[in-house]
Parts: structure tokens; C-alpha cells; sequence
């Protein structure tokens, strides 16, 4: 079980954060039966092998699968139709003079005339409501076996909580039986174990969600009558951080947001990131630097494929991912190239100087034919490992199916193609 959830607070505290998701992570009805698709034939076709399961092979497919992710929202941020690069070249691209504190992207209309640009000042982030509860000595058996109960308020929902104390618990098993049954209960909240200096444990509750609106006292709020003690007792019947809105100003203008993702205008989509009290421009970029952008964020895509793929190699001395995504831009190294892409050690780097000057020159065409290559052979490498992470790790064959006589395995890779966790979860 130590194993189960030291991979499970590993995907939690590397990619479970807000800030991870994009609007990309939403898909069509036909983009999801495709993938199954894919999944249900690459499974048909799929050996029977063994593999040596441990937390660095679970490790590499939960970092494979997630850049994998990132590098195909990458390239759907640039589709525009059925256009390719061309389509990142005429299109708006928003800019901030400071990506640290307001982070922009511009989901207005191409074609309409609106807001050119505007300043923002961040004053204050929206903030969410946290309980730290009471430090307990982590080896201590303060709970007496029986029941324990609470109940959790919402702003619109109320849940109840019941779970067992046995016989020889300790604190932080209590403890860590309230955080696991919080987490997977999807109420919105992010409960954890905090550890302090001396070793003594408390339960860290945190909502998702930021901000309270005129109406509400709090996020969240727990208290018990048949457990009151033991409540008490766990600390986690008091507000320790209240939730708090975002504060700023949109040209001088005093705003309030309960989220720190929020629109202007249903033009601007801006995400606050910092407060720093001092003027960001928020406004459109010039064609060529909007292009470059969008190359750098594919190559920062293509060169974490390789990352992952060299660090598994020296963990478990698998090439098969670096040897597969290197071999992809190994194949138009003359082509990148003649537009600013030069590859070093098998990682990419771009020269935004000379990727301009084959945009403004008679060769525009032929950048924007390299460009669109390089960026579907990377759509290649992401959907593989997106579909069978497992092709690039060591195991053992163990019988290949008849080829004229394959059948259907729906669930075979469906741990790592699509929990990506350890099935005893």
C-alpha cells in the first residue's frame, strides 16, 4: 500500500495542480471514441509480456503520459481549422509585458475589431480557504476504535463522513484514513499530511475553489455531533486561512474576481499570478514574434519527451523513447535548420532572428511547409505515447498473438493508457 500511495502523492504533488489544466483536456465525443479506438487496437495487436513493476517504471509512465498531454495541447493551441502554421501567422496572439504576474490568451474572434490593449494591476491574489489542524505526535493512539464521524458544509452541498478506527491505530493513521477518504470523495477539496520540525502530523485541507462571493461565510466547513471530541481533537473544526478574492485594477479601474482566471471583454482570458502593485500591458504581438512563440512552445514540448526519455534510460536503460523522438527531428535536421531549428545533443533550440528572417523573405511558403512537418511528426511521438506508454519499457515477451486470429482486450492497457495508476487504487 506504501507503494500505491507514494505514486499517487507523486502524480498529485508533480501535475495535480490547477495550474496544469488547460481548455485542451476537453474533447469531443468523436476525439474520445477515436482514442478508444486506438487504445482497443493497439491492445488487439498488443504481445503478452512481463513487466517489472516498480515506483521508477510508474514514475516514467506518469511523466510520459502527462508531457505527452502537454505537447498535444501545444498543438491544438495553434489549430485553426484545418489551417497549419499559417494559421499562427494571421491570427491575434496576446501578449503581457510580464508573464510572472498575468499570464493571457486571446480567445476572441480573429476577424473582429476590439480591444487593442489595456494595463492591469494586481493589488491581491484570490486566495482558498485552508485548515491546518492540531500537530499530533505521529505515533501516539489517542482515538479510541469504534466509529467517527463528520460532516462537511458546502456553500450549496453538505456531505457526511463516516470511517472506522481499529484497534492499534495510531494518530496518523487517523489521519491519513480522513485524508485519503476526503480525496476520493471529489467534494473539491485537496487534503493532505503536513509534517513539522519536531515530526508531529496534522491535516491539511485546502479548497479548490478561491475567492467568496457577498453571500458566503466560508468554503467549507466541518464540525460533528456524535465525534465533537474527536474533531476537536484533529483540529479541523476552525478556518485557519479564509478564502480571499483577487484584487486589481483594469486601467485604473478597482476590480474584484473571485478566481484568478478570468475574462475581459470575452476577448482576453487573463491568469493572475503574482502581485507586484506595478502596471502590466496586456495587448497583440506581431505575426513573426507569434510564430516564434509557437515554435518555442513546441520544441519546450519536443525537448521534454527527450528529457523523459533520458531519464529513464539511466534508471532502467531503456532507448526506446530517445531513440524513437530523436530519429523524428534526426530526419528533417536540414530542414529546421533553414529555419532557425538547430539541435544540439539531440535537444532543439530556435534562433527567433533567423526563424523571422524566413518569414518576412520569398521562402515563407517552405518555412511554413518545415514547420507544419515538424509540428505533426511531434502529434506522431505525443499520440503514441499518449496511447501505449508501455512500448517504450523494458519487459519480457512472453507469447505474440496469432496474427490472423487477434480478439479484442479493451482493459489490457487501460491502467497506464488510462488511469495511468496502479490498478489497487
Amino acid at each position: 500500500m506504501s507503494a500505491i500511495d507514494t505514486i499517487y502523492n507523486y502524480y498529485l504533488t508533480t501535475y495535480g495542480k490547477a495550474s496544469q489544466s488547460s481548455r485542451y483536456d476537453s474533447h469531443k465525443r468523436s476525439e474520445l471514441r477515436d482514442t478508444y479506438n486506438r487504445i482497443v487496437k493497439t491492445n488487439k495487436e498488443s504481445p503478452l509480456y512481463k513487466i517489472n513493476l516498480n515506483n521508477d517504471l510508474e514514475k516514467f509512465v506518469i511523466d510520459l503520459k502527462e508531457e505527452a498531454r502537454n505537447a498535444k495541447n501545444v498543438i491544438s493551441s495553434m489549430a485553426l481549422g484545418d489551417r497549419g502554421m499559417e494559421a499562427v501567422y494571421d491570427r491575434k496572439i496576446a501578449y503581457s509585458s510580464d508573464e510572472d504576474a498575468v499570464g493571457v490568451e486571446y480567445i476572441g474572434q480573429d476577424d473582429t475589431n476590439g480591444t487593442d490593449h489595456f494595463t492591469i494591476n494586481v493589488d491581491r491574489l484570490a486566495g482558498p480557504q485552508v485548515t491546518i489542524g492540531n500537530y499530533l505526535r505521529m505515533n501516539d493512539s489517542d482515538f479510541k476504535p469504534g466509529s467517527l464521524s463528520f460532516d462537511l458544509s458546502r456553500p450549496n452541498n453538505s456531505y457526511e463522513f463516516q470511517l472506522d478506527i481499529e484497534d492499534g491505530d495510531t494518530d496518523y493513521d487517523v489521519q491519513n484514513k480522513i485524508v485519503r477518504l476526503m480525496n476520493r470523495s471529489n467534494v473539491g477539496l485537496a487534503a493532505s499530511i503536513d509534517v513539522n520540525s519536531k515530526g508531529e502530523s496534522a491535516i491539511r485541507i485546502e479548497s479548490r475553489q478561491t475567492g467568496l462571493s457577498d453571500n458566503e461565510k466560508y468554503l467549507f466547513k466541518i464540525d460533528s455531533n456524535s465525534s465533537a471530541d474527536d474533531i476537536r481533537r484533529l483540529g479541523i473544526d476552525e478556518i485557519t486561512i479564509p478564502a480571499e478574492n483577487a484584487s486589481f485594477t483594469l486601467n485604473g479601474k478597482a476590480h474584484k474576481a473571485l478566481s484568478n482566471e478570468f475574462t475581459v471583454n470575452n476577448e482576453f482570458d487573463l491568469t493572475l499570478r503574482a502581485a507586484g502593485g506595478k502596471d502590466v500591458t496586456v495587448g497583440f504581438k506581431a505575426n513573426a514574434d507569434a510564430v516564434g512563440d509557437s515554435v518555442s512552445k513546441m520544441i519546450n514540448a519536443f525537448n521534454s519527451l527527450i528529457n523523459v526519455g533520458k531519464s529513464y534510460e539511466s534508471v532502467n536503460g531503456s532507448k526506446r523513447l530517445l531513440n524513437e523522438v530523436v530519429h523524428a527531428a534526426g530526419s528533417m535536421r536540414s530542414d529546421l535548420s533553414k529555419v532557425g531549428i538547430k539541435e544540439d545533443n539531440g535537444l532543439l533550440s530556435l534562433d527567433r532572428n533567423k526563424l523571422s528572417d524566413a518569414l518576412s523573405g520569398d521562402g515563407r511558403e517552405e518555412t511554413f511547409r518545415i514547420l507544419n512537418k515538424f509540428k505533426n511528426q511531434l502529434s506522431k511521438e505525443a499520440d503514441r505515447a499518449s496511447i501505449d506508454p508501455m512500448r517504450y519499457v523494458n519487459k519480457l515477451i512472453v507469447e505474440y498473438k496469432n496474427p490472423g486470429r487477434t480478439f479484442n482486450a479493451p482493459y489490457a492497457s487501460s491502467i497506464y493508457a488510462g488511469m495511468i495508476i496502479s490498478r489497487a487504487l
